[in-house]
């Protein structure tokens, strides 16, 4: 059976923590001399940590699909409720954690996605329903707040970054519904990259055994501190075979605060270059010591990259004096140093190394996104556009593009949506006109030629229809 990466919810993960104890010096190691010497144990640390991690319910509305055979009454009359076509309330299961007292709870977006209602139940058996501040599918992360007034138990956020591998680790939680449950381990690697689907790629690895029903619980440290957030397993059959992936506690601090700041979206900061990984071959010819770093392959004009001094061929291997294994690191470093810092880049080329210091701030909206939404007699009725820049590209995750006009949204049930316009879609040129901005756009719609001929740029891939 080929082995694959899952992301891990349903029930509650109560994660837990890890005992770092200096070991004595060979010499002086002895056997233990009492009973109290060989009761070390972990409960301490489960009873302080436990009743800030809590179940995570999100129902959502489903409709299933409707079979010829079932529109017979007949079929009707004892299928009743489970007959496709109608619709049922889906409810998963996850874990979150409370990080602070008024109730705000860090948890996995896939939890919670698609949710129509969102509540938590507490160690203690109390329920509460909650809001949705912020979540982001390319890093899996949701901030939820408990809709209470009370004073709750939190877990403290510790340093993801003072995290070794060796270090043991404790996860606590109610895997498979068993009830819950107590698993130990170390961690067992750091800067863990393609685990998941998404664009995140910086995991902690745990082998505490960690089971669906876990995603969105804590994995803590032996001083009762948050390290990361359980995300994702690797497994042959769905159980634990002790690979188990968390996102870093630096990564929760950034997106929490964004929450906090009362953010609509999770803003990475803006660099205007691309990076790709070191190989073997490259290391060797670029006279690196190792096939590690990222290397610049594009340059963006006028962007804080190149005003800094970057160019292509250059190869970044620290931020801020952290050595840096891949691309996907390079970006995690970045984005937890914050808006508004600065970075300081070991950059080596042509055998030299150098420092960069490189100014982080969001992507500019240049030009202005001067949103429009199109209404009237046209195939793109019921499409709302944006004229691209950097930041709408970084918040629509668009290919390289400077060229056209983007949907942002699409009316359901509109002309546009029957034709199949999609999110993300840049219509470059309709009825060969170049469409350069959201007002050359409604000025096109507005036209009746009677046939149209639309250009237009799919994730990278030119589609050209022609409608009447």
């Amino acid at each position: 059976m080929t082995a694959h990466f899952t992301r891990i919810s349903a029930a509650a993960l109560f994660a837990g923590m890890a005992l770092t104890m200096q070991p004595a010096p060979a010499a002086d190691r002895v056997a233990p001399g009492s009973d109290a010497e060989l009761q070390y144990s972990y409960a301490p640390l489960v009873k302080q940590t436990a009743p800030a991690v809590v179940n995570v319910y999100a129902e959502r509305m489903v409709t299933r699909r409707m079979s010829p055979l079932f529109s017979d009454p007949f079929f009707g009359q004892f299928f009743g409720q489970q007959m496709p076509g109608r619709s049922e309330k889906q409810t998963s299961l996850g874990s979150g954690v409370i990080v602070e007292k008024n109730g705000t709870i860090i948890t996995n977006n896939h939890v919670i996605a698609g949710a129509d209602d969102v509540r938590v139940a507490l160690a203690d058996g109390r329920e509460f329903p909650c809001t949705v501040l912020l979540k982001d599918d390319r890093y899996d992360l949701a901030v939820l707040k408990i809709d209470s007034d009370e004073d709750f138990p939190t877990i403290p956020i510790g340093d993801s970054d003072a995290v070794e591998v060796g270090d043991l680790s404790l996860a606590i939680g109610n895997p498979f519904a068993v009830g819950q449950t107590v698993t130990s381990g170390i961690i067992s690697g750091l800067a863990r990259n393609s685990i998941t689907d998404g664009e995140f790629g910086f995991f902690l690895q745990t082998d505490a055994a960690i089971n669906p029903g876990n995603s969105g619980g804590a994995l803590l440290d032996m001083q009762g501190e948050l390290i990361g957030i359980n995300t994702a397993i690797f497994s042959k059959g769905g159980g634990s075979n002790g690979i188990g992936f968390a996102i870093p506690a630096n990564m929760v601090k950034v997106f929490l605060a964004a929450a906090d700041r009362g953010d609509e979206r999770f803003q990475r900061p803006y660099v205007g270059a691309t990076f790709g990984p070191v190989t073997s071959d490259m290391a060797e010819a670029l006279g690196l010591k190792a096939a590690r770093g990222a290397i610049i392959s594009a340059v963006r004009d006028a962007s804080p990259a190149e005003k800094a001094g970057l160019r292509p061929g250059s190869v970044i291997t620290a931020v801020n004096g952290v050595p840096v294994e891949h691309p996907d690191a390079l970006l995690y470093r970045l984005t937890v140093i914050g808006i508004g810092e600065k970075a300081d880049l070991t950059v080596e080329r042509d055998g030299k190394a150098s420092h960069v210091a490189l100014p982080l701030g969001l992507a500019p909206e240049d030009p202005p996104r001067d949103t429009r939404t199109i209404d009237g007699n046209s195939p793109f009725s019921g499409l709302t556009v944006e004229n691209i820049s950097p930041r709408v590209v970084e918040e629509l995750r668009l290919p390289d593009i400077s060229d056209g006009v983007v949907v942002a949204e699409v009316e359901a049930g509109s002309p546009a949506a029957r034709i199949g316009f999609a999110r993300g879609d840049v219509i470059v040129a309709v009825n060969g006109t170049e469409i350069d901005t959201t007002g050359t756009l409604e000025d096109q719609a507005a036209a009746s030629p009677g046939l149209w001929r639309l250009s237009i740029n799919r994730g990278g891939r030119m589609i050209n229809q022609i409608f009447r």
